[in-house]
């Protein structure tokens, strides 16, 4: 194990972990004509490629497809009931996997000038890293290893041949009685494209309601959603013990102060997601941990041991593709040239969605966690029903809430619930990071008849809630005049 410092290295920085964050971090070190090495144990591309964003859009959008056959006739069109050959569905998703798979590919960052290398790594200093018998040693070393499925420690799950987000994939025979733990994003996703698919769905959530991170109008909407298209939402039901009577997989939970019994054929867990920051040498290193396990970063995004950093999901604190490409840029800059300048990484306009249908969208602060931090706050709230195109397109369900300060335009969060809501954030992102009010998007001309309208609208909302009456008095009472002068 090498201790002391090198004189000379062989790189200027190693990077563990090809997902999001660590394609990012090399593709931007080779851009400066750095010398990197980007080590992947498993696949290129990561969990996003291969087990996370990509695949679940992919089953997403063929429920929605199997969503809109069982409404066709709300446009006039009548078919029959849909027939989901759901082994087709899942190589469907292994073919659209196969298409993106380029963009991430050896060859490509190769011929943007990344050295990659398969194998698993082992940290053996701060400097240095172990990988197929041969040690490298690089100035820096970026940690992207990223996280895997959490397996919470319930009674007799190991006795359960249990799915998650990461195995889900393999499967070909669509499950009769699916049963889902945790009331997520991937829980809630993933239990509607059951439920469209003809599967016999129970969701499973210990807190009072899902998408807990959510407003309580966002979530009472989803969830009256999932209840009209069959999901078995069960809140407020924490899951004590799994065990097998009759050869019938059993479901023991306590709710209000009882144990109910919830049969089913499949299980598949999503109650979060674990860092994956054992094994490869950073406990022996000494790196530093936060309580949830993840590398503790500085907002340089350097860990304890000054020569290594951590971006992604397994430093957090969001976990989200996106997130993890934001941070990557930081880290590889602050390895490259920091001995001149660092930047501090800015989370102060970060957005996600949840792909339900409707789809969920979110940046900035919604109303919870204003009032947890004991924020002011105005409301402007436009209601998807008065959107001609969301009428037209008979998706008229949602709605678009904006936080501003009270009395000003200034924007403190956004909240849209309805279709392409993922899409319809990005204003609010661009106005948000810009310093722009709702003034701005007020006075932006979009295109009729578009979804995107309804931004105007709730800018419209504010407007109208703030207008300045005096004004107005005097004009109308100039116009009266004006009638006889």
């Amino acid at each position: 194990m090498m201790l002391s410092k090198p004189t000379q290295f062989d790189r200027n920085l190693i990077v563990i972990g090809a997902g999001s964050a660590g394609l990012v971090s090399s593709i931007i070190a080779a851009a400066v004509n750095a010398k990197v090495t980007l080590i992947e144990k498993h696949k290129m591309g990561g969990d996003c490629l291969n087990t996370g964003c990509v695949p679940s859009k992919a089953l997403i959008k063929s429920a929605k497809i199997a969503s809109l056959i069982k409404r066709s006739n709300e446009f006039g069109i009548n078919v029959s009931e849909s027939n989901v050959d759901f082994p087709a569905v899942m190589e469907r998703i292994q073919s659209i996997i196969k298409k993106i798979e380029p963009h991430d590919s050896v060859e490509r960052f190769e011929g943007l000038g990344v050295e990659c290398i398969e194998g698993t790594a082992t940290i053996t200093s701060p400097w240095s890293v172990e990988i197929n018998q041969k040690t490298l040693t690089a100035k820096n070393i970026i940690v992207a290893t990223g996280a895997g499925p959490l397996i919470p420690p319930i009674k007799g799950i190991e006795n359960i041949d249990y799915l998650t987000s990461d195995n889900l994939w393999e499967m070909r025979e669509q499950p009769k009685r699916l049963l889902v733990l945790g009331g997520g994003p991937i829980g809630c996703e993933l239990s509607q494209a059951f439920a469209r698919f003809g599967s016999s769905v129970t969701q499973v959530e210990m807190a009072p309601r899902i998408m807990a991170r959510e407003d309580e109008d966002v979530s009472a909407l989803i969830t009256k959603k999932f209840i009209n298209e069959g999901v078995d939402v069960r809140t407020n039901h924490k899951a004590k013990e799994f065990i097998t009577r009759d050869n019938k997989n059993i479901l023991i939970c306590e709710h209000n102060g009882q144990n109910i019994e919830i049969e089913f054929d499949s299980l598949l867990v999503a109650v979060g997601r674990k860092p994956n920051t054992s094994g490869f040498g950073l406990d022996e290193l000494g790196v530093e941990l936060n309580n949830n396990k993840t590398i503790k970063v500085d907002e340089y995004l350097q860990s304890s041991v000054p020569s290594i950093y951590a971006c992604g999901d397994v430093a957090g604190p969001y976990q989200f593709t996106h997130t993890a490409a934001h941070q990557a840029w930081y880290a590889s800059v602050n390895t490259l040239i920091g001995r001149f300048k660092r930047f501090k990484v800015d989370y102060s306009v970060i957005p996600w969605a949840t792909f339900t249908d409707p789809e969920v969208a979110r940046v900035g602060l919604n109303e919870q966690e204003a009032k947890e931090q004991n924020i002011s706050y105005e409301i402007s709230l436009f209601q998807l029903e008065e959107l001609d195109r969301a009428l037209t397109d008979e998706e008229s369900e949602g709605f678009i809430k904006v936080l501003t300060v009270p009395g000003k335009d200034k924007i403190l969060g956004a909240m849209i619930v309805g279709d392409h809501a993922g899409d319809l954030i990005t204003e609010y992102i661009t106005a948000m990071k810009n310093k722009a009010g709702l003034n701005k998007i007020l006075g932006t001309i979009h295109i009729y008849p578009t979804l995107s309208e309804a931004n105007k609208y709730a800018a419209g909302v504010w407007k109208k809630a703030h207008a300045p009456q005096f004004i107005l008095k005097l004009v109308g009472m100039y116009h009266k005049w004006s009638l006889k002068h």
